[in-house]
């Protein structure tokens, strides 16, 4: 099912990124007291009861000239055009600007469901503005303090009063994305893999307007290819473009078994890549990196291991990760990729016997002791596989405070050492003993 898509859209300094970490529940905003601190579209998801939606944190709007207003209002313009729910967050404590109506005059004409959430209502100079705002004529109205949670759960009913129930889906068919930043051959990799021209293909960054869903049969088994999309052009090329798929990446990433991250071998890797990749590892996502165009490689298998080495400089937090080497184009090499997806999604599915497992773990600590922390040590008593898709595993200790990251890095390498978890990341929990799993 694909989620919503919630924008938070404003001026500048009315708390539009404090209510972006109120509601996803992590701090990963800037916030500085800087009007226009935060330039770039931030992205997290929200869950709430049965619900769950993407959240967009916007860049303030600006109707003055100061330097990158142009740029935040374009960003904000795609924020709302990408949006289902438009939260737009205003002061209360300044009451209304020519700032506010700039931006109410965006929102009309959007034709979207548009909540107004008139912040910082703890203030007492709040009381003399709120209801001023009714003037901007919207129908949804709601008073909240993102600094002291007041009214987020009334937001955030009304935020899902049209949305769906999260549901599970079909499992019967494995769903695959081809996700990666534009013009590095996403669409051309698909209509490889069906041999036929399904989606439109064209060297334009962007000409994927959503996520394309095609079915289709390999070896008696039923897939599902997601194609992501790059931007719409709408009269003029954004330089943001790279940012806004970002979006649409992590919304098929939701739906999918496997991501294929599709890097271009022409331009090589860019920060983007790494983010895109990153967004699949938080969603528990297989992954498998995606080297296209590698027909116009000269020198094949010297590049191959150059670009490798590059590969894990760059893709450290994914080393499991398989990689591709084909040619859409020419479609030499393609053969390798639908073999390697089917491995790298039943790896996610694997599911390994508590005694496997705990003989690994005994063994892995009996060989590295963890070291001592004040003169207390980690013990471990027990592990068990609690979920697949990813595999998922608690291991029972003394005390979990006394686990560090390299320490858990260890034996996530000894799990991979000892069974083929390619492709796949793994998550280990520790909990105390006694403590109730989850």
């Amino acid at each position: 099912m694909k989620k919503p898509v919630v924008a938070l859209v404003g001026r500048p300094n009315v708390g539009k990124s404090t209510l972006f970490n109120r509601l996803v529940g992590t701090k990963i905003a800037i916030i500085e007291d800087i009007p226009g601190i935060t330039r770039d579209r931030i992205y997290g998801d929200v869950k709430f009861g049965e619900y769950s939606f993407h959240l967009i944190d916007t860049g303030g709007i600006d109707i003055s000239d100061e330097q990158f207003n142009d740029e935040i209002k374009v960003q904000a313009e795609i924020a709302i055009e990408e949006a289902d729910v438009i939260v737009f967050v205003v002061d209360a404590k300044e009451g209304i600007t020519a700032n506010d109506l700039a931006v109410r005059d965006m929102l009309l004409k959007s034709n979207k469901k548009v909540i107004v959430a008139i912040n910082k209502i703890d203030s007492k100079l709040s009381k003399d503005n709120i209801y001023d705002f009714y003037e901007l004529g919207f129908n949804n109205y709601i008073n909240i303090s993102s600094e002291q949670n007041e009214g987020i759960y009334e937001l955030l009913t009304e935020i899902t009063s049209d949305f769906k129930k999260i549901t599970e889906e079909e499992t019967d068919v494995i769903k695959f994305s081809v996700i990666g930043r534009p013009n590095v051959g996403k669409s051309s990799l698909v209509n490889a893999i069906l041999n036929e021209e399904r989606v439109i293909v064209s060297s334009v960054a962007g000409t994927t307007r959503d996520a394309i869903d095609t079915p289709f049969t390999y070896h008696n088994e039923k897939f599902v290819v997601i194609d992501t999309a790059g931007m719409r052009k709408k009269g003029r090329v954004y330089e943001t473009i790279e940012k806004y798929s970002l979006l649409r990446s992590m919304k098929a990433i939701d739906r999918s078994d496997v991501c294929l991250l599709v890097i271009d071998a022409e331009t090589g890797i860019i920060e983007h890549d790494k983010h895109i990749a990153g967004y699949a590892i938080e969603a528990g996502k297989p992954i498998i990196i995606v080297v296209n165009k590698w027909d116009v490689i000269e020198n094949k298998d010297e590049q191959m291991q150059k670009f490798t080495k590059d590969i894990r400089n760059n893709f450290q937090f994914i080393p499991y990760a398989p990689i591709v080497y084909l040619s859409a184009k020419t479609r030499k090499r393609l053969h390798t990729l639908m073999p390697q997806i089917i491995k790298v999604y039943q790896n996610s599915t694997k599911f390994i016997a508590t005694n496997l497992i705990n003989d690994c773990i005994k063994d892995a600590y009996n060989l590295n002791l963890p070291p001592s922390y004040k003169g207390k040590r980690l013990k471990i008593y027990f592990c068990s596989q609690a979920a697949i898709k990813p595999p998922t595993f608690n291991i029972q200790v003394n005390n979990k405070g006394l686990v560090h990251f390299s320490y858990q890095r260890y034996l996530e390498n000894k799990i991979r050492e000892s069974f083929d978890f390619e492709g796949t990341p793994i998550v280990i929990q520790f909990k105390n003993k006694g403590e109730e799993e989850m």
